[in-house]
């Protein structure tokens, strides 16, 4: 019955046949369909219907009835309720060919490209060496009551703001365990409060704890809704036995928002700092720093999109969402020039700091968001040395882009086209946006030449895919300084060529 209508309440058998883009299974009854998070492809589950529509429905997952060869036992006792982890049920081999799968599928189906084509420029996964565990350098975690009124902390559950208790998660580090428990110790003692983002009342909003793994370096920094933080010198002598402890800090955010963070921060012992390295690179990471969370396969994302770039050692590149400068340093020791721009201040103070210490001196980093910086820079109403820099930086030979989940404005993309480099790397968190601007940048003059994703976290829905763009011809729009650009553009190439 091809048109039946299902409710809420009602309970079914349904065999998983596909994956969602939450990593909830999905089946099928009389063409109906039912999406069951925790359901693992290849599983025949009893599931009960929580919310029903017209053409499909949300459904809790009740029992598996025939497991799945693809089906795992999680090692985590709250791998269902906690709402970070997608996919511990699954095994790693699926989850890599999940990602492969959600990648080529979001380029086909919202970049509009031919799935033959993108299959055949595609690179396989790069897969974490080890087990998808213990590989996070960062945690986050939300501090708040259970039901009983206790203090707890640990993780949202899935699309709620309800905090899951987690004391040890497996994706961390092991010194999370010890750390949250002294955190939670010092507030009861001290009668700190936790905050109630109904209310907005309370004190302690997150801890977050980081640490180098090259250096075993770690840093905690408590976000709180209050001015400062009091009574602090007992919290400061237990989190000091933490072998490692380098930083503690708190960061004020008092307002009403999902961001986690305050815009500064307020070191109470240590350093500012804490250093990690990735490759022979070094770098000072601080509490508002982007770093990625895997520093293993961060060098090999990095390496891939370094080899997309071609660089010869005279290029000229940007940068565009440079962070503390890891890919910018990683570029610069084979680029001639490499401008870095960044929203966050703190972030850029720390490329400048961390430029100096690799002793890297052909990088130069701006402040701003990067659509505006560079077109600031496009249309001459940034400061500018003298006409041939901003020639360079106007006409770059190679762009890398690493944005946020939500991808490049559209001032950045259309700024990207009319600055016309020959090749456009994009590394990208998100396939679905990165979809989106690959379909924009095709539009104006370029071809996409490679893909190849990389499992930067394991056990998650989450992927990060490296990109290769070519320019197939000029851009329509460009500046006219004395030449045009595509006489600009062949005479440099020809002094390159000749060097």
């Amino acid at each position: 019955m091809k048109d039946r209508m299902y409710k809420k309440g009602d309970v079914l058998e349904v065999v998983i046949t596909d994956i969602g883009i939450g990593g909830e299974g999905i089946g099928k009854l009389d063409g109906y369909t039912l999406f069951i998070k925790d359901a693992v492809i290849g599983d025949t589950v009893k599931c009960s219907i929580m919310k029903a529509k017209k053409g499909y429905a949300y459904a809790h997952l009740d029992d598996v009835i025939v497991r799945s060869p693809y089906r795992t036992d999680p090692r985590c006792p709250v791998a269902r309720s906690c709402g970070g982890c997608q996919l511990q049920e699954m095994t790693y081999e699926r989850q890599l060919e999940y990602k492969e799968s959600k990648v080529i599928n979001n380029l086909v189906r919202l970049g509009g490209f031919e799935k033959e084509y993108i299959e055949s420029i595609a690179e396989p996964i790069i897969r974490m060496e080890n087990d998808p565990f213990r590989y996070r350098n960062k945690a986050q975690y939300p501090i708040g009551y259970d039901r009983n009124g206790e203090l707890t902390a640990g993780f949202y559950a899935g699309r709620t703001h309800s905090i899951i208790p987690v004391n040890d998660c497996l994706l961390g580090c092991e010194e999370n365990k010890q750390i949250l428990k002294i955190v939670l110790d010092w507030m009861r003692r001290t009668d700190t409060s936790a905050y109630d983002e109904t209310a907005g009342t309370g004190v302690v909003r997150h801890a977050l704890i980081r640490k180098g793994f090259a250096t075993g370096e770690i840093m905690v920094c408590l976000v709180i809704n209050d001015d400062r933080l009091r009574e602090t010198d007992s919290l400061v002598e237990e989190l000091r036995k933490v072998p490692g402890m380098t930083s503690i800090s708190y960061s004020v955010n008092t307002d009403d928002t999902n961001v986690i963070m305050g815009d500064d921060y307020v070191t109470i012992y240590g350093s500012e700092t804490i250093s990690d390295s990735i490759g022979d690179l070094a770098f000072k990471i601080s509490p508002l720093s982007f770093y990625q969370v895997n520093p293993v396969q961060t060098r090999k994302l990095y390496e891939k999109a370094l080899s997309y770039a071609g660089l010869t050692g005279k290029e000229t590149v940007w940068d565009l969402y440079c962070g503390i400068g890891t890919i910018s340093l990683f570029l610069a020791r084979d680029a001639g020039k490499v401008y870095g721009v960044e929203i966050v201040p703190r972030a850029i103070e720390d490329a400048v700091d961390n430029a100096k210490l690799n002793g890297i001196t052909n990088v130069e980093f701006y402040v701003g968001k990067a659509e505006e910086v560079i077109d600031r820079i496009w249309t001459g109403s940034a400061d500018r040395p003298d006409d041939v820099v901003a020639y360079e930086m106007t006409h770059p030979d190679v762009i890398v882009v690493d944005p946020p989940r939500k991808g490049c404005d559209e001032l950045c993309i259309n700024t990207m086209l009319k600055m016309n480099p020959k090749r456009i790397v994009y590394v990208s968190c998100d396939s679905a946006t990165l979809a989106r601007d690959l379909k924009l940048l095709c539009e104006g003059g370029y071809e996409l030449k490679r893909i190849c994703p990389c499992d930067m976290f394991g056990n998650t829905v989450h992927v990060e895919v490296a990109t290769l763009l070519e320019r197939v011809r000029y851009a329509k729009e460009y500046i006219q300084i004395g030449i045009d650009a595509e006489d600009y553009y062949r005479i440099k190439d020809a002094q390159k060529e000749s060097r």
